[in-house]
């Protein structure tokens, strides 16, 4: 049986500076929740957007696999340019991702004791220093394979604070109300932040490589100075009662799959409730993974963002290297010309959100998502460089599809999981489910780019096939969740109700 301790709680802490620096005489609790949705928004925003710089340039480090390409990146730069160098870049997203998935788990718990705005800016800054050094490599002649490891090392780390900090920020202001639809609205700053990313360091890479990482780092160092200034991480800092926060409004923490009881005898639902109602319940790392369905959206998560993440590293890569109408492209139409694989995504997590809102069954929406997203793959890759129309469709119709379930997994199921009315709603627990899942997910997201690296060099074909099979192994791992959703939904009449309702419209 899980064990859980009650922690006494502490006086909330003093208003941010910001906040005391500009006092205002009526500050509603809608005014800071919208200031949060923006401050969280633009963080994580920034988070994404320094992370693109190397998907950028890979086509710049290396040699032109085809020959017959534009010479607009010259020989490569050392050690990327010789026959090895798609393995290297590969490698190179494995240090990064690998290290943010292990910090990940750290991050998550660290983030369940501490000041999240602290926390947060701490992230932001050091992630700023490590891809501005990255881009500083270019004015320095830097050549060093290990030099180049150990600065996405230690990047990957401060970018791991990132997600646990905004998801539980963003949890302890809303309730389940909506949450799919607001989530998936929020959620958008993933694909705005690639978006951003790839524009600023497509529009510099012709003065060289390291602009478009010294921008990027410059960018979120910036947005982490309105973070520390600004966020409020908790409604009781500013005299806001918290969402939820009474027995009868336990409901808004309810699990996915209508967890309001714990099935198969898996977890004593008893032993979860704080002897002390005032106190605030924190939950063991391995106890939070045997919460109801967590592990089945973590696994489902590793595989859905391996294929995401896929696309992040080497979409601009790919389309550099593959023909659209018999025309190779340049390092910065093919980097602005990725963008509308994000693009997509924002439609897809919006979508997903409110289509899982209205049938109130996340995983299905999520399984939904993933089997259509099939068909889109085959097709971008068969038919998308039948022209750029093409192109440009079939690539919006997959970032809409592939982004969807990821973008539901990392925020709304995330937030469902980690206020389960079994834990009473308690944040203590909030930032470590969202870790263990994004962390899980993170994992894949390291495997899914240094496969490419290592699998591009035999054939394209061979990596889509990779990505489906991803695909199909991560909407098979929800298959006893979405069982149990429709099991749920018969037994209480609610999908007939929604049926006719739709019909009625």
């Amino acid at each position: 049986m899980m064990q859980l301790k009650t922690i006494n709680p502490s006086p909330p802490p003093h208003p941010p500076p910001g906040l005391r620096l500009f006092p205002a005489a009526d500050r509603s609790r809608k005014f800071h929740q919208l200031l949060v949705l923006l401050l969280t928004f633009s963080a994580y925003a920034a988070f994404h957007a320094s992370r693109k710089p190397p998907s950028i340039v890979k086509a710049v480090f290396t040699t032109p696999l085809n020959q017959t390409l534009p010479t607009d990146n010259g020989t490569g730069w050392a050690p990327f340019d010789g026959p090895d160098g798609p393995h290297r870049l590969g490698e190179l997203d494995l240090s990064f991702l690998l290290s943010y998935a292990i910090g990940m788990y750290f991050a998550g718990h660290l983030g369940d004791t501490v000041d999240l705005r602290i926390l947060l800016t701490f992230g932001m800054v050091g992630s700023g220093i490590f891809v501005s050094i990255f881009g500083l490599g270019y004015f320095l002649d830097l050549h060093s394979f290990r030099a180049f490891l150990l600065i996405q090392l230690l990047c990957g780390l401060f970018q791991s604070i990132g997600w646990p900090c905004v998801v539980a920020v963003v949890g302890n202001w809303f309730g389940k109300s909506k949450r799919g639809l607001i989530m998936g609205v929020w959620n958008s700053h993933t694909s705005v932040g690639n978006i951003v990313g790839s524009v600023v360091a497509s529009s510099v890479l012709g003065f060289g490589w390291g602009w478009s990482f010294l921008l990027p780092g410059f960018l979120i160092m910036a947005v982490a100075v309105f973070v520390y200034l600004f966020l409020v991480v908790h409604p009781e800092i500013v005299g806001f009662e918290v969402p939820g926060g009474n027995a009868e409004s336990d409901v808004e923490g309810v699990a996915l799959v209508e967890s309001r009881k714990v099935e198969n005898g898996d977890v004593d639902a008893d032993v979860m409730e704080s002897e002390d109602d005032g106190g605030l319940v924190a939950i063991g790392f391995l106890d939070a993974w045997r919460l109801p369905n967590v592990a089945s959206f973590a696994f489902c998560l590793f595989f859905s963002k391996l294929v995401a993440y896929t696309f992040l590293y080497w979409l601009p890569f790919y389309i550099r290297n593959t023909a659209v109408a018999g025309v190779h492209l340049s390092h910065k139409t093919a980097g602005i010309l990725s963008t509308i694989f994000d693009i997509g995504g924002v439609f897809g997590g919006i979508s997903a959100g409110y289509v899982s809102d209205m049938i109130e069954a996340r995983g299905a929406t999520s399984v939904i998502f993933l089997l259509l997203s099939i068909p889109a793959l085959i097709s971008y890759r068969l038919y998308g460089s039948i022209s750029m129309f093409t192109n440009i469709v079939l690539m919006f119709a997959s970032g809409l599809l592939v982004n969807g379930p990821y973008s539901l997994i990392t925020t709304a199921v995330a937030a469902d999981l980690g206020t389960q009315s079994m834990i009473r709603g308690s944040s203590r627990a909030l930032a470590t489910v969202t870790a263990i899942i994004d962390g899980t997910g993170s994992v894949g997201a390291a495997l899914g780019p240094l496969l490419a690296g290592y699998i591009s060099t035999r054939g394209w074909n061979s990596v889509f096939f990779m990505l489906i099979v991803s695909i199909s192994c991560a909407a098979c791992l929800l298959i006893r969740v979405v069982k149990n959703e429709i099991k749920g939904k018969l037994n209480e009449g609610r999908w007939l109700w929604l049926w006719l309702s739709i019909v009625d419209r």
